[in-house]
Formats: C-alpha cells, structure tokens, sequence
C-alpha cells in the first residue's frame, strides 16, 4: 500500500486558496487545494517557509495513529506572520517565527502547572497535525498565537531553527526527563533523528559514556559526532555489550526513541537497579513490561515518558543554544524536496532509503 498518493500534484493555487498535504485514510493522503486560513481573536496565520516530515507523520498516514479525514499534515514548520488576529500584541505582519509542534494555551492548569504538553488535557497540547491542519501547507493557522510566537533572531536561518519545532526538543526532553547527571552513564536506543538529538541532549547534560546503539552503521557515525563515546551496531547484542561497557551494572539512564517493543525491553534490560529508562518513542501497539527486567517491580527502577515540550519561551531556549554554537542541527537535514514532490519525500523518509535523516520541504522561498 503507497504511504502517499498525489491527488492534486502541481495545480495552480488560485485566489485565496493553497496548497495543503492532505491525509484522507491510512495509505491514502496527497497534495490539493484547500483555502487559505483566516485568524480568529488570539490566533495567527504564517505563510510556511520551510517545513519537515516527522516520523509520527508516517504513523499517521499508515492509520496506525488516528486523525480525522482531510487533516492538514505536518507540525514543524517554519514561516513570516500573514496575518494576525484580534488580542495578538507584540508581533507584526512579516515577521519571520518558529512555531513549536506543540502549542499550548498558557492558561489552563496543565499550563500553568508546566505540563504545558497536556494543555487542557491528556495529549492536548499537540494540535498541528493532530487535532487542527498542520504545516505541510503554503499558510498554516497557529492557535494561542501570544504564548506560541517564537520570532527568530535574524542571524539564524530557516534551516538552522526549523528542527527546533519538534525533532531536537524531543530529543532534549528525553534526556532531561531522564535527568541525567555529571558523569551518568547514558544508553539511547535508536539514532533516528530524534535519538540523534537524545544523544546531544545526553551530552550536553553532562553525561561520561553515551552508548548509542543502532542497526544502521551510518546513523552510528552521526551518533559519534553528536556525542556518543561508544556506539553498538547489532539491536540483537545491545544488551549484552551495554552491559560489558559498564562492567555489568548497567546504565543510570537508557533513553528508548523508537516505539517499538524489543527496544523497550532492551532499554529496560539495560537499566540498572535505581536507574530510569526515558521513553520518547511513538508506540502504535501494546507495550508489555518483562518482569525479570522490571525486578518484578522491586528494583527501585524509574519509566518516564515525555511529549515534545513547546510553546515560545522553549522555542526562544533552544534558538539560543542555535545562536551560541551548542547546537547544530543542519547535519540531520539530508534530502531536500519542494512541496509539490512532498509524495516522493514521504516514500523516501518511510523507507529510510539513501541514508535518510531529515527532509526538509521547501514551500515558500
């Protein structure tokens, strides 16, 4: 079954309407022609600049993660205000922002508890290509646009902030959901790019041995450059050798971002007594706890998950991580893709072929 079919490739936009990446039923989505958004009080429209394809797109299009028909795709983007509605401040047409894929309220208790993620409840706080139309389009509406706003310092580029959004947040989140501290030893399973970004998260928190384990040798190579201080190539060993590389006790933290059951226990496996495994990955099935590596609930052992953190001021956090060369994220940006080929990106990015990481989908110069 096609992950994409292109309703509409390359048709005209015609007045007061645009190009939007559409899911319709798992296996079915494309390319057509949707009318532009307009801003209601508190919301603002961009015109998206430069946008990407995340992996829990791919979950989406497959139907392995619910959404409605003719849902706009997509939730990193970047872009310059279009328009702004009513009770917006601070802000002016054509300012170039970033917008978080996760865009809370500010003013709900989860928010103002700093759950921002779970604005107004469980998983609430992810909208844009979830519960409203995403950023794989030529205008998106932002909600909350006062607390979701991130302007961009003109010394970075589109490409330098864009993974900001949802990607390398993830990532970092799962480190410091994991809190990691001097001197821990770290393990992250899977080096996609959101394990790629947990890996310089590890780092940065100021961990000594970060192993990284994949079954894809060039993603390992990557993984060294982000930080790993040793990398473990065969899933099927990962937790035999993780367990040699810390003289068999195990790592304080083990950080699973893949979804995927056998990486899970893996994780867990790797975990020692007391120690946390921090979980990030999209999971589209049962997750089952084996009890040896549990300790049958005794060994004093932490799970923790986390939704990528947003709203403007992690934005703002982040960018400046950017702009002080912390941080970069261009390495991760491999294949580039105008929108009206975004069918070809999602194929591509599916199926991980040519040493995909990242694409990035240009849709306005």
């Amino acid at each position: 079954m096609p992950l994409l079919l292109e309703k509409h490739p390359a048709t005209m936009v015609h007045r007061g309407l645009m190009k939007a990446n559409v899911f319709h039923s798992p296996g079915v989505a494309g390319l057509e022609e949707k009318p532009i958004p307009h801003a209601g009080y508190g919301e603002a429209v961009i015109e998206v600049r430069l946008a990407s394809i995340c992996g829990t797109d791919i979950h989406i299009v497959r139907g392995e993660y619910p959404v409605r028909p003719g849902l706009t795709l997509g939730h990193e983007g970047v872009g310059v205000i279009h328009e702004l509605g009513p009770g917006v401040e601070g802000y002016k047409v054509g300012q170039r922002v970033l917008v978080s894929a996760i865009t809370p309220c500010g003013q709900c208790e989860p928010c103002l508890s700093g759950r921002r993620s779970q604005c107004g409840g469980p998983l609430g706080g992810w909208k844009l290509g979830n519960t409203m139309d995403g950023m794989q389009a030529e205008y998106a509406l932002i909600p909350h646009a006062q607390a979701n706003l991130a302007l961009i310092p003109d010394a970075l580029s589109d490409e330098q902030v864009l993974l900001l959004a949802d990607t390398a947040s993830t990532g970092f989140a799962a480190a410091e959901s994991g809190k990691i501290r001097l001197g821990d030893n770290v393990a992250v399973f899977a080096q996609g790019p959101v394990g790629l970004c947990a890996t310089l998260g590890a780092r940065m928190m100021g961990a000594a041995q970060i192993i990284a384990i994949d079954s894809d040798a060039r993603r390992l190579k990557v993984a060294q450059k982000f930080g790993a201080t040793a990398v473990v190539l065969s899933e099927a060993e990962a937790v035999r050798e993780v367990l040699e590389l810390t003289n068999g006790e195990g790592v304080d933290v083990a950080i699973e971002a893949l979804g995927e059951q056998a990486t899970f226990e893996n994780a867990l496996r790797c975990v020692r007594p007391g120690g946390t495994l921090s979980s990030v990955g999209v999971y589209s099935g049962h997750v089952r706890i084996p009890l040896e590596a549990f300790g049958s609930g005794l060994a004093d052992q932490t799970i923790v998950t986390t939704l990528c953190p947003g709203g403007k001021e992690r934005m703002k956090r982040l960018m400046r991580l950017v702009e002080t060369r912390r941080v970069d994220l261009t390495p991760l940006f491999t294949h580039v893709f105008p929108l009206e080929e975004i069918g070809k990106a999602y194929e591509l990015f599916a199926a991980r072929r040519g040493g995909v990481l990242k694409v990035a989908i240009q849709v306005h110069a």
